[in-house]
């Protein structure tokens, strides 16, 4: 959907979603006052230093600065682009999103890539249905045991044989130059292109919202790759999506329990035996954004593996991804298989009951881990237990600090003899959060912005503000933003914090705002009206002096005005 989304619609929307709420639903908040709090969520702490207004619908940690408002924070936690983050918003409260149709030729970067990744997804499916040639495809889905229903659901389809395909079905209704950028067509140095998929079973992958964004086709018969995913886009990261997760979010109202497999027909096959919650990496090893969408939705994931050497090799370097995310409460398994078995064989023989108590009885991540490193070394004499502690001591301190940490530091001191209050000791602190903490003290302030920080964090002072129009805007730093600040609130007069802070996103004062926004008055609100007038005055009064002394040096160089010498008389009586 193109074109810019008004400001007067984040206004409405802003004002009808609950920011507390909104976070609740992902980070447990407990009352304190007027305030809510919690542990922050941008950086490892004990104590709870995040703090979310309901009347200002802003949130700010004093003990890593974070702050902002509801869609500032689906943006950072969640990870999604400000469009994406106004749409769930909309979607949350029952709005449609609304675009500037004026402005969309202006703002538009490149084609359109979601429209032609859509179209490809029907005509693959066409294709499977319709197509002679398809009938390689339809007897390969069979075989592995795949319904008709469970192809359907996640839009399974079938890439022609031909070069050029699907450029001859789409490339005159979604442009060719959209073909390329979305990765469906390969063009080639001398010019022209061909399809990028040809002879495969297709299986589009879709967002978190639904919307297919590349493809992954497995060849039929003999060749090479025998999997090709399309490549990255600006639309598809390898390395952040997770085939079947939007089809076990649609099938689950709840999801306890989320298995990490490696392939298409992996994830395929065990929703074909009921094991809808299972999903998949897309070529690459496991990374620390996949972690972070699926620890969003559960607390316990499974990783299953072959049970072969690779099979392995990939459960050690995904626990070495995971470590760093094993915060209290989160739980990993590693289920590695029969060697020569794979989920998509094994729940064909055994069933989708057997394999799901597999699952439900994989091995504690912590075992793996222990179990691994023992292999390498001799724990019957002295060299082999130091080894050991020199092995696994740089792991753990990679676990964030906890009940997992201090179980772990157990293990290694039953399995080497030593002290675990020494082993302990000897630990590195832990790998760096996120976010670097920053002091929890704020610096001071400049009087001009200490009124702008009350203004936005009390948006009704706009009123006992009239007084300054009477100053150019050229007359002190940062007067101009202020007056920018009053218009919009005698325009808009009802708008809160959050509201506010949002009408400046993108621009260079965006982030100072925020901060301003989270800043501590250390002093009782009833006196907030009493202090605002008082920056007044004292604002009003640096620009008598600013003034004065200014006209002071024209009257010596040059001479007043008529004007002039009136301005410079009336700053003189109140000096």
């Amino acid at each position: 959907m193109a074109g810019r989304i008004p400001p007067t619609f984040v206004d409405d929307l802003l004002s009808r979603v609950d920011l507390v709420d909104l976070i609740d639903s992902r980070v447990p908040l407990k009352k304190s006052g007027r305030e809510y709090t919690a542990c922050c969520p941008f950086h490892d702490e004990k104590s709870p230093s995040f703090t979310v207004s309901p009347s200002k619908q802003f949130y700010h940690c004093f003990g890593c600065g974070a702050h902002g408002t509801a869609i500032g924070f689906l943006m950072e936690f969640e990870h999604l682009g400000f469009v994406e983050a106004v749409e769930e918003l909309a979607a949350r409260v029952g709005l449609a999103v609304p675009r500037d149709e004026s402005s969309a030729r202006a703002t538009r970067e490149g084609p359109d890539l979601l429209t032609p990744l859509q179209r490809a997804a029907e005509f693959y499916r066409q294709q499977l249905r319709t197509n002679p040639a398809a009938s390689r495809a339809v007897d390969y889905l069979k075989g592995r045991g795949m319904s008709g229903e469970i192809a359907a659901e996640f839009g399974v389809g079938y890439a022609p044989e031909g070069w050029s395909s699907l450029i001859d079905a789409l490339s005159r209704e979604v442009g060719y130059p959209a073909l390329v950028a979305s990765g469906l067509v390969i063009e080639k140095e001398g010019g022209g292109g061909y399809d990028r998929f040809r002879d495969r079973v297709m299986f589009p992958i879709r967002d978190r919202r639904g919307r297919v964004i590349a493809f992954g086709g497995r060849i039929l018969g003999e060749g090479k790759p025998k999997y090709l995913n399309s490549p990255e886009t600006p639309l598809f990261h390898k390395g952040s999506e997770l085939y079947g997760l939007f089809e076990a979010r649609q099938a689950l109202r709840h999801i306890e329990r989320l298995v990490v497999v490696e392939g298409y027909m992996d994830v395929l096959a065990l929703a074909q035996y009921g094991i809808r919650y299972a999903v998949a990496t897309l070529g690459t090893a496991t990374t620390e954004r996949h972690l972070e969408s699926l620890f969003r939705i559960c607390s316990e994931v499974v990783f299953c593996f072959d049970g072969d050497r690779a099979g392995r090799e990939a459960a050690w370097k995904a626990l070495q991804v995971v470590l760093p995310q094993l915060r209290d409460g989160r739980q990993v398994r590693i289920l590695l298989l029969p060697e020569g078995e794979d989920p998509d064989t094994l729940v064909r023989a055994e069933g989708g009951g057997a394999f799901a108590e597999r699952l439900a009885t994989a091995r504690p991540l912590a075992e793996f881990f222990f179990d691994w490193l023992t292999q390498e070394v001799d724990l019957t004499s002295m060299d082999g237990r130091a080894r050991l502690a020199a092995l696994a001591q740089p792991h753990i301190q990679q676990v964030p600090p906890g009940v997992l940490r201090d179980l772990m530091l157990d293990r290694l001191a039953s399995l080497t003899g030593l002290d675990s209050r020494r082993l302990g000791r000897d630990l590195k602190v832990a790998a760096a959060p996120r976010r670097l903490a920053r002091p929890r003290g704020a610096g001071p302030l400049s009087v001009m912005a200490k009124t702008i920080a009350m203004l936005i964090q009390r948006p009704g002072l706009a009123s006992r503000a009239e007084a300054l129009r009477d100053i150019p805007t050229s007359g002190l730093a940062g007067l101009g933003v202020l007056f920018e600040l009053l218009d919009l609130l005698a325009a808009r007069p009802n708008l809160t914090t959050g509201a506010l802070i949002e009408h400046w996103r993108g621009t260079e004062h965006f982030e100072t705002l925020q901060r301003l926004a989270g800043h501590p008055f250390e002093v009782a609100e009833s006196h907030w009206d009493e202090d605002f007038d008082g920056y007044l005055s004292i604002l009003s009064g640096k620009y008598r002096e600013a003034r004065y002394s200014q006209l002071e040096q024209k009257a010596r160089i040059g001479g007043l005005t008529q004007d002039e010498k009136r301005e410079f008389f009336e700053l003189s009586r109140y000096r």
